[in-house]
């Protein structure tokens, strides 16, 4: 995420105005606002209330998760390592059938 956006959770009231959690730190000026629903979470449940525990975790220490384009610029380094990986490995193996082939002295 760029440091000129942000996510807020909020709640939608009845006469369409919204309320967010928190303050935006964003500088004042003119934004453009995607409103999405969130799903109803169950209550008592463990893995949801695990999830809200680190949620909120992460608000109190402001954590700042990667952005899309971070994530899938990790996703082609790793693609790559394993490509150059197979090649390495295929190289071996060549060169292994290669002295396999060569008559025995």
């Amino acid at each position: 995420m760029s440091p000129n956006e942000t996510v807020i959770d909020g709640t939608l009231k009845p006469d369409g105005t919204l309320e967010l959690d928190e303050k935006p730190k964003l500088p004042p000026g003119r934004v453009q606002v995607f409103v999405q629903a969130l799903p109803k979470l169950p209550e008592g449940d463990p893995f949801w209330d695990m999830m809200k525990s680190i949620w909120t975790s992460q608000k109190a220490r402001d954590h700042v998760a990667r952005s899309v384009a971070e994530v899938e610029g990790e996703r082609q380094r790793l693609r790559d390592a394993w490509a150059e990986r197979q090649q390495e490995i295929e190289r071996i193996q060549e060169e292994a059938r290669r002295l396999r082939a060569q008559p025995q002295c």
